[in-house]
């Protein structure tokens, strides 16, 4: 199964953005579906992820306040509803799945799924 992502773009600082993410197959799998950004010359970074029994939510501390991850009610749509975007924020946004138990959920290596990213440019 790999999941896309799609909706990133170029904004001003202080704008938002709504990226989704969908999987190849329909329904996602894993025991929670995560978003990861990076940027040019870093590592992949966890940003936040959905526990998919349940919905509980978890974030970076870099986006806590200002991200928001969510799915629709078919749960076959993945979203990251980011509002007050900082030019840090620059990066090729990811999405995947994991089979992790919450304590590794912030584990990139957990993670399983990678599809083409979308890039989110802000200006300053």
């Amino acid at each position: 199964v790999q999941l896309q992502a799609s909706g990133g773009g170029l904004v001003q600082a202080g704008g938002s953005l709504r990226p989704s993410c969908s999987a190849s197959t329909g329904p996602f799998v894993g025991n929670a579906i995560g978003w990861f950004r990076q940027a040019p010359g870093k590592e992949r970074e966890f940003v936040a992820t959905l526990r998919r029994s349940g919905g509980n939510t978890y974030y970076a501390d870099s986006v806590k306040d200002r991200f928001t991850i969510s799915r629709d009610s078919a749960k076959t749509t993945l979203y990251l509803q980011m509002n007050n975007l900082k030019p840090d924020d620059t990066a090729v946004y990811y999405c995947a799945y994991t089979y992790a138990v919450l304590s590794s959920y912030r584990d990139v290596n957990q993670y399983n799924g990678w599809g083409q990213g979308t890039l989110v440019t802000v200006s300053s």
